[in-house]
């Protein structure tokens, strides 16, 4: 699908966390002759599936989805990478003569992508990394975290001590540049995207609809084996990439005892709720997403419909 622009088309689904974004992209898929890739930053790892909502073989309904679960846990992964990765799955998808739709809840991830971010190189050096990630074991997050408040207190400021990947990155950089991780970050720049895109954006007016949907898919990965997964990360790898997400770090009091599942079960409703705020915050910055605001439909055909009509009017279909 290319505009008279020649900029092929690229069509993106974007919203909180529970709001029906899989669905309706694979929906869309089926419509125009679609492909899906993910835009979520924990889908892409290998083993995590139930707590990051991976879309199972039902769900797919067909539709190939590219850019889940193909990345090691542990392994380092930037928004550069994504921008890198999804652009190649774009061109392999267009090359097949079908429309990308990009479809995830990481508005840096989205974003980057359709405003053509071009990032800053850090470059790397495995052995430093190496370095840091047993020092990490054997000190703890905090410590190595700490770490990082020493050498970039801005870059500290914006990654979480349990994101673990992402603070070795920043020293990581630091200690191969000479420069700190938040100066070449603020270096990246944006350039005229190469697509013509149009983004859907689905959101509740009703917040406490939305919270609802979010305790009840919360509720749904216990019943399918959520706890057995997270123990089995645990176990395996003390959570160095899991632990910096929603609905497996919230176990961890569980399995060291000093803390109820019920307790630890309601700590993930909660942080997935505030997980939907942040997502809502960055997204509404966005001024070119078209919302669809779901309090208005009640069926999934009813918010494709609604999706088409802004399809048609934005590509003038």
């Amino acid at each position: 699908m290319t505009e008279k622009n020649n900029k092929p088309r690229v069509l993106a689904v974007v919203g909180p966390t529970a709001s029906g974004k899989t669905a309706l992209g694979v929906e869309l898929a089926k419509l125009y002759g679609g492909e899906v890739i993910s835009a979520d930053s924990m889908q892409i790892y290998k083993g995590m599936d139930i707590a990051s909502a991976k879309p199972t073989e039902e769900e797919m309904q067909g539709i190939p989805h590219h850019l889940i679960g193909f990345l090691d846990m542990g392994e380092s992964f930037s928004a550069a990478d994504y921008v890198r990765l999804a652009n190649e799955k774009i061109q392999e998808v267009l090359g097949r003569g079908k429309l990308p739709v990009i479809v995830g809840g990481t508005g840096l991830y989205v974003d980057s992508l359709l405003e053509n971010v071009r990032f800053s190189e850090g470059g790397s050096d495995e052995a430093y990394r190496e370095e840091l990630r047993r020092f990490a074991e054997t000190h703890g997050n905090e410590a190595l975290h700490a770490r990082l408040v020493e050498a970039d207190p801005a870059a500290a400021e914006a990654i979480h001590p349990n994101n673990v990947v992402r603070v070795i990155r920043a020293l990581e950089v630091c200690r191969v540049t000479g420069r700190r991780f938040s100066e070449l970050k603020a270096e990246s720049r944006t350039e005229e995207s190469p697509y013509d895109s149009l983004i859907i954006g689905l959101n509740y007016a009703d917040r406490s609809v939305l919270y609802s949907r979010i305790d009840r898919r919360v509720d749904i990965m216990a019943e399918n084996g959520l706890v057995s997964e997270a123990e089995a990360l645990w176990k395996q790898s003390g959570m160095t990439t899991a632990a910096n997400a929603i609905g497996y770090k919230e176990l961890i009091p569980y399995f060291e005892g000093s803390m109820s599942l019920d307790d630890c079960i309601s700590k993930i409703k909660q942080e997935t709720r505030h997980y939907a705020k942040r997502q809502l915050t960055w997204f509404r910055k966005n001024q070119r997403i078209q919302w669809i605001i779901l309090d208005e439909f009640d069926k999934l055909n009813e918010i494709s419909e609604k999706s088409q009509k802004c399809i048609a009017n934005y590509w003038k279909l």
